[in-house]
């Protein structure tokens, strides 16, 4: 079972979680709802991500409520801010060249 960040993050079902959490706190139900899987296999991710540091558990009676923290997410971020300088540069070369080309 990956720890990591990356390693957790490589999972695609897992990214969705993530997403789905964005929107706010959600049962293990709602969360397997919303997924072609079974409740046991998205109780696996959301174990994995807890593990990771990228979601808290909050019981409540019989169910249990996933959060997101954002805070475990900042290694990610940390990692992608070099390549933000690269995409500008391009985005912006793109937007010169579409601009040339609108020019008669």
């Amino acid at each position: 079972m990956p720890t990591d960040v990356f390693g957790v993050l490589a999972n695609p079902v897992r990214r969705k979680l993530l997403e789905h959490l964005r929107e706010g706190p959600r049962s293990t139900g709602e969360l397997a709802a919303l997924f072609e899987l079974g409740r046991p296999a998205v109780s696996e991710h959301l174990a994995v991500l807890r593990a990771a540091g990228l979601v808290r558990e909050e019981p409540r009676g019989r169910h249990r409520f996933y959060h997101l923290v954002p805070a475990g997410l900042a290694e990610v971020g940390e990692w992608l801010h070099p390549f933000e300088h690269y995409w500008n540069q391009r985005l912006t070369a793109l937007g010169d060249l579409l601009d040339e080309e609108d020019t008669p």
